[in-house]
């Protein structure tokens, strides 16, 4: 193992953790930007207002990335597992 392959294993590994938060994230700040717009035009300055419609929702983006986020994950563990002899040497 180089000092190369290390470091590109853990770009790869970053960047797919990376990949697979990204969907909930991005639910999660448009959901805070909407409800944020609506605070402001409302005049409600509630913080469970903030909190409970970005967590329901980020939850239900996690609901639907699931099998994509599991391919994702599968793939990258079967590609170590398959190349594990060729990083040994």
């Amino acid at each position: 193992m180089t000092p190369e392959f290390v470091i590109g294993f853990a770009k790869q590994s970053i960047e797919l953790a990376l990949t697979l938060a990204l969907p909930m994230l991005l639910v999660g700040l448009v959901v805070g930007i909407f409800v944020s717009v609506i605070q402001a035009a409302t005049q409600i300055q509630e913080m469970t207002l903030t909190f409970v419609p970005k967590i329901v929702s980020m939850f239900i983006a996690l609901l639907f990335a699931f099998p994509w986020i599991m391919e994702k994950m599968i793939d990258f563990t079967r590609n170590i597992f398959l190349n594990l002899p060729n990083y040994i040497k």
